[in-house]
């Protein structure tokens, strides 16, 4: 078989597997395939290894992320294996059986499937399949669910010699397709791509088969009482108003973006009985806890309990948390392990409510969540049929502090500036708002579209990418229910809230005496009111997650400088320019910076220029309107015309690293407008 088939087959079958929530979990497991190529060096035929690389997802695999090994090469190094106590340095002799350029780097994995006499191999990560493997009697459920055609492995560490132990069951029993590897997952294997996709799914189905037709009918126990879910709308705003406490607790260490999940399945487990004494248990399979750290935070108060009484436990339960971290990290740890990387909980379960989950971006917090749900499935199998009993704290340490995974993470990109922070925008739809949006999001930030248009808003924020990236909402800026509701989407989106724009704005050409009390009010509601309401309601956010934070006030040129027909305008830019300077004092004290910019003639891409503005103010200069953003750039000292993505650089600058000890601050972009110094 040559090497496109060969690995375009196992892409496909790969794709399959990992697109299916019961098979395996996101950049969980890992696939193989055995076929000849023809060397270049000799034109002989030559045997590979093509397998899932180090960090790859199975779903969303490609050829580049296989990694491509000789298979001689890789099966002699059994005969220079040191030993299991010298295990890990089998991972850097993978680079030395790599065929040309190998693809993507080998993982831990890679001798299971190189060692196994098989053509394809399946290492999957199932729920029903880990439900088996983290029973207390699973050797014996194995043989009972199985027969002979799965052998049951007893629990070690992924690594070389796991891939001589399962190598050894398959040599040993002919009639085997597959095992259950304790406290981890499956492995299963085939002589053909077909043969081992059926083979792993008939494992997969066949102990979930066993488990729906033998398994006690309530594994978690009954419904502890005042426990149940709260109605939607309740427990979603509960869980609005917890979002920032707990997010800020989350992040003690270093910062951290949140994911929210009410699904069934969290509830339920949360509402039962043995949910205290299960999470207590933590997690078992290494893809679990290295997301979800070895156990979650669960508050132990019941639905009905007050936000108030909630955030007083939970900073108790935070407290207890950090500390039996510390435990279990000292207890463990020997003098060449990695430093301790945080105490924080990745997983906060909050009875009838339900799970916040955290990481460094969205997707990584969502991940985390999606995996907790994995574990709470498997917990149910193995409580349904036996008793659960994951891998000990000893073993948990062992893979949470690898050396092997401490590299894996030392190799990871340097994070963007704005990585792991949630931006606010208003009026983010079009112009200025969407050109800020568009440039935090490039920067790694995620970021809230705000828009008075929901679906102009949705469609906005679907160009910078998906819902990890950002989310579009309705946000009438001069609503104040509006507002709140805006930001509690924000803390259920991403858990919380780090930056703050007010761009929202619109504009009246018009001169005093034809100046209508209506149009005031309209203008000054839009702009003063309404960055004093979003300010106001994202800044008790702020102030709750302790993380300091940023507010951005698009103010304008016009804010000091007087120009002709624009009296409601003018006052209003003049309103948000103070309140920057208000703001700036009385958030300091939380860490919060507040900053303005003040930009002028941004005609092209603008909503206000395109909503009439423009034809005004070119009536007003005398100037057709296409010709205004040259003639505001002929007045500049500069003489450049600005563009939004001129004000979104000012933003970038303002929030960045750089000027952390900036507040109160009003920068023109404007290209240089002498009336307009601020003095």
């Amino acid at each position: 078989m040559n090497t496109s088939s060969t690995a375009a087959d196992l892409v496909a079958r790969s794709n399959r597997l990992g697109s299916d929530p019961k098979v395996t979990n996101y950049a969980g497991g890992n696939t193989s395939a055995k076929g000849t190529d023809i060397d270049p060096v000799t034109g002989e035929p030559v045997e590979l290894l093509w397998v899932k690389g180090s960090g790859g997802d199975l779903g969303t695999l490609t050829e580049k992320g296989l990694a491509v090994l000789r298979l001689d090469r890789m099966r002699a190094l059994v005969d220079v294996y040191p030993g299991i106590e010298r295990e890990d340095e089998m991972v850097a002799a993978f680079d030395y059986c790599l065929h040309g350029k190998g693809g993507a780097a080998p993982s831990i994995d890679t001798a299971m499937h190189g060692l196994v006499d098989a053509a394809h191999v399946d290492h999957l990560h199932p729920d029903a399949g880990i439900a088996i493997a983290t029973a207390a009697d699973g050797e014996e459920l194995t043989a009972k669910i199985f027969g002979d055609k799965v052998v049951w492995v007893p629990w070690r560490r992924p690594g070389f010699q796991l891939g001589l132990d399962i190598a050894a069951i398959k040599a040993q029993n002919p009639q085997a397709i597959g095992t259950i590897l304790g406290g981890h997952g499956i492995t299963a294997w085939g002589d053909t791509s077909e043969e081992a996709e059926r083979n792993s799914l008939w494992i997969i189905d066949t102990a979930q088969a066993y488990i729906d037709a033998n398994g006690a009918a309530e594994p978690f126990g009954g419904v502890r009482d005042g426990f149940a879910a709260l109605p939607e709308a309740e427990r979603r705003a509960k869980a609005a108003a917890l979002a920032a406490t707990i997010r800020g607790l989350a992040s003690t260490d270093k910062p951290m973006v949140g994911h929210f999940t009410d699904s069934d399945v969290v509830l339920d487990f949360l509402a039962s009985e043995k949910a205290p004494a299960l999470a207590a248990l933590g997690t078992s399979c290494p893809d679990h806890f290295l997301r979800t750290k070895v156990k979650p935070l669960i508050l132990d108060l019941p639905a009905d309990a007050s936000v108030e009484d909630s955030i007083a436990r939970l900073k108790e339960l935070h407290a207890e948390y950090r500390a039996d971290y510390q435990a279990y990290y000292d207890a463990h740890a020997t003098a060449d392990s990695p430093a301790i990387r945080g105490a924080d909980p990745l997983i906060v379960l909050v009875p009838g409510v339900g799970m916040f989950s955290y990481g460094a971006n969205k997707q990584t917090a969502r991940v985390a969540g999606e995996f907790y749900v994995n574990a709470i499935n498997v917990m149910r199998g193995a409580e349904a049929l036996s008793t659960y009993a994951p891998i000990s704290d000893a073993e948990k340490f062992r893979i949470e502090y690898w050396a092997l995974e401490e590299a894996k993470l030392q190799r990871m990109p340097k994070p963007k500036t704005h990585q792991g922070r949630i931006a606010f925008v208003t009026g983010a739809a079009s112009g200025i708002g969407k050109a800020i949006a568009t440039r935090l999001a490039a920067e790694g930030a995620c970021v809230v579209v705000a828009d008075l248009d929901l679906e102009k808003a949705q469609a906005a924020a679907a160009e910078l990418g998906g819902t990890d990236v950002a989310i579009g909402v309705a946000a009438n800026v001069a609503d104040a229910a509006g507002v709140q509701a805006a930001i509690d989407a924000t803390l259920l989106a991403f858990g919380g809230i780090d930056l703050v724009v007010n761009n929202a704005g619109l504009s009246l050409s018009k001169p005093l005496l034809e100046t209508t009390e209506k149009d005031w009010d309209l203008q000054h509601d839009v702009m003063a009111k309404g960055s004093f309401l979003v300010s106001k309601a994202a800044a008790k956010a702020l102030i709750e997650q302790k993380l300091g934070g940023d507010v951005i006030y698009i103010s304008s040129k016009n804010s000091v400088f007087a120009g002709p027909n624009n009296i409601a305008y003018s006052a209003t830019k003049a309103d948000q320019a103070h309140q920057v300077r208000l703001l700036a004092v009385e958030l300091g004290e939380h860490g919060v910076r507040v900053n303005g910019i003040n930009p002028d003639g941004v005609v092209r891409g603008s909503g206000i220029f395109a909503a009439g503005w423009g034809a005004n103010r070119a009536a007003t200069y005398g100037v057709k309107e296409e010709d205004l953003g040259q003639f505001y750039a002929n007045r500049t000292i500069l003489k450049r015309e600005v563009v939004p993505e001129n004000v979104a650089d000012a933003v970038y600058v303002l929030t960045g690293p750089e000027l952390s000890r900036t507040t109160g601050l009003h920068v023109p972009v404007d290209s240089g407008v002498a009336a307009a110094f601020l003095r």
